[in-house]
């Protein structure tokens, strides 16, 4: 009994572990595509939070299926729940991340990489626990 929670509790910081090596990674993803959009080509916050958002969550669905919760989908169905499930859950975020940009940068005026920042912590703690809870919660 004590070897299975050991195995366990190895199991889950495993997850947790990986998901933060791959949470920085989308994270990388997110800020440097945003700031080749917004700052490099001037394109507006939003749009460009929006475009980085694509290219972070691809990674992210990949990663997180693969290596961090190892979630197998036998059926081509069961695999488009899940990516439904993925892809739903990362676009609540993303309305939350474009409220946040909205507000802070459009309306207030503040520094756009700063907010940037600030709003991906918030989103990635977010991002696991959808994950972990609704996504790829049979693992």
């Amino acid at each position: 009994m004590d070897n299975i929670i050991i195995r366990n509790r190895k199991e889950e910081f495993k997850e947790l572990v990986l998901y933060t090596v791959f949470g920085n990674m989308t994270f990388v993803i997110s800020i440097g595509s945003y700031a080749i959009f917004n700052v490099f080509f001037g394109i507006n916050e939003l749009i460009a939070n929006a475009l980085a958002w694509v290219f972070a969550v691809l990674f992210s669905y990949v990663t997180n299926k693969k290596w961090v919760f190892k979630v197998a989908t036998p059926t081509k169905t069961a695999f488009f729940v899940q990516m439904f499930a993925f892809f739903s859950g990362r676009f609540i975020t993303l309305v939350m991340e474009e409220t946040i940009i909205f507000v802070f940068i459009t309306l207030l005026a503040y520094p756009s990489m700063w907010v940037k920042l600030a709003a991906q912590v918030v989103v990635v703690v977010l991002n696991y626990v959808i994950s972990k809870l609704f996504v790829f919660k049979n693992h």
